[in-house]
């Protein structure tokens, strides 16, 4: 005999049996394990993760950590496919919610990590990982010791794991897949679909994610985006980030003399491009720190609200100051979460002549610096750029293009000569903590822990995540999971195993909290 059966129930058929299908396959093993037991026996194959280089940078470095994570996302039920685009692929990871109206939750991670100096790394190479510990001396030196044996219970302890992307960012990811397993153990599931996106060049600035999230929109959509980059608080508790600044970046090169030139046979006659540099920037800030080029700061106000947030997070302005070794900050803002909402024109680096015991007795032939401006929602890094060229050219200066040295005739025709050139990498974003997304997020750590995080309005550090805001048009929250000592982009990188085993306690309580 032939059934004929509603089409409404054929599809709820359906979609449980998908359900079943994909819970199945992430069923634990018999005898049931505590979140605490799970973390710790995810330490070793952690390192085996960690073992794998990740230099974007390196043609073909990465591959093996996509194939790592397939691998793994696959064997809990998740669905992936590689988003091509100009560069590496990204990698996404979808899993269903039981309700086909359930709204989506878009996980941002990323693979890749800093670039190594081998040499600078105490311990062990940067991709062999080990346990040690790391204590400041009175003396401002670090002290680094090997633990050749796991405590019984590290999360007591401050034993470190150090490897390349142990905490930058590797981490998030891990601890995402050990929460998930012990929730499937629990016989839980989100109440919404979860997407992961694994980004391969964060730390190169990603530049082909906006391509890229343009051409996968709709693969890309969600109603929440939680990105899982960057270190809590200093005091290590609990945080919840609204925002990051975006980042553009410039270069300035200042031109004397065509050769280096007899510090005798010419001194105090040909202009010496390391002074006219020097005057050059420091014309552009004030003795306070504040950046006075006109209209640097435009749009920028801090009304009661927003001073009551950040005057709510609790940062301690003498222990910071002892701990990174100065006595008097900038003038920006009346303390660090102040500074934050403002553009900053930082230099990062100079050049002219040699140093040391290469220094030479010679007016160099130019004088260069890089600099980067960290932006904040209202700042636009274009424009940004713009205003710094103007105030090049306002101090006198004639400004040809990069890449070529000035022609005899403009040697001949201007007295001071300089190339400017920048670009905007990505913006900033900013998002409302006490929406939905945020409040979420609130409750969940606040039911995991027992007491409210740290809110912080905008973390200082920028993540490539704009275009993922702009194009898909979601509320985006920094979850950040790491210790903020970790030696991120530096050598000896580490995760303090405290932070490990918390931050698979935040991504469970955040996995099982209903949306």
């Amino acid at each position: 005999m032939l059934y004929r059966y509603p089409l409404p129930l054929l599809l709820l058929t359906l979609l449980c049996t998908c359900v079943s299908a994909q819970l199945q396959a992430q069923q634990s093993p018999v005898g049931h394990k505590t979140l605490h037991d799970r973390t710790l026996e995810s330490l070793e194959p952690y390192q085996e993760f960690l073992s794998i280089p990740n230099d974007a940078r390196i043609k073909g470095q990465l591959e093996p950590n996509l194939v790592w994570l397939e691998k793994e996302f696959a064997k809990r039920g998740f669905v992936g496919r590689r988003l091509k685009n100009e560069g590496i692929d990204l990698l996404l990871f979808t899993y269903q919610a039981a309700t086909p109206k359930a709204e989506t939750v878009l996980f941002y991670g990323h693979v890749d990590g800093q670039s190594v100096d081998v040499s600078k790394w105490i311990l062990s190479p940067p991709f062999k990982p080990v346990y040690g510990t790391m204590t400041a001396m009175a003396d401002g030196t670090i002290n680094y010791q090997k633990v050749a044996t796991l405590p019984a219970k590290p999360e007591t302890t401050d034993v470190r794991l150090f490897a390349r992307a142990s905490s930058d960012a590797k981490a998030p990811i891990m601890l995402f897949l050990v929460a998930w397993d012990q929730m499937i153990a629990d016989g839980k599931r989100p109440n919404y679909t979860v997407k992961f996106i694994i980004d391969s060049m964060e730390e190169f600035s990603s530049p082909d994610l906006p391509g890229a999230v343009k051409t996968h929109r709709a693969a890309l959509a969600a109603d929440h985006l939680i990105i899982l980059d960057g270190p809590v608080h200093i005091t290590n508790q609990p945080t919840i980030v609204g925002g990051a600044r975006g980042i553009a970046s410039a270069r300035l090169t200042v031109y004397g003399p065509k050769l280096p030139q007899h510090s005798g046979h010419y001194g105090n006659y040909a202009p010496n491009p390391a002074l006219r540099l020097a005057q050059l920037l420091a014309s552009m800030k004030n003795d306070a720190g504040r950046v006075t080029i006109p209209g640097y700061y435009d749009g920028i106000e801090i009304d009661a609200a927003t001073r009551r947030i950040l005057d709510g997070v609790p940062d301690d302005a003498n222990s910071i100051h002892q701990k990174i070794g100065f006595s008097q900050p900038d003038g920006v803002g009346r303390n660090l979460q102040e500074a934050l909402q403002y553009p900053s024109l930082n230099i990062k680096g100079m050049s002219s002549g040699w140093v040391g015991l290469s220094a030479r007795t010679i007016i160099p032939n130019t004088a260069v610096v890089n600099m980067d401006l960290r932006l904040v929602k209202e700042s636009d890094g274009d424009r940004l750029l713009g205003l710094v060229r103007n105030h090049i050219k306002a101090q006198g200066y004639y400004i040809i293009p990069e890449g070529r040295e000035p022609t005899d005739e403009e040697r001949a025709n201007h007295a001071r000569l300089a190339s400017f050139g920048g670009k905007t990498s990505y913006a900033a974003f900013r998002t409302d903590l006490n929406g939905k997304t945020g409040s979420w997020l609130q409750n969940a750590i606040k039911h995991t822990f027992g007491k409210d995080p740290v809110l912080i309005r905008t973390m200082g550090g920028s993540v490539p995540i704009a275009p993922f805001v702009t194009e898909l048009d979601v509320p985006a929250v920094v979850l950040p999971l790491v210790n903020p000592d970790n030696n991120q982009h530096s050598p000896n990188e580490n995760i303090l195993l405290k932070n490990y085993f918390k931050g698979a306690e935040t991504l469970y309580g955040v996995l099982t909290e209903k949306l």
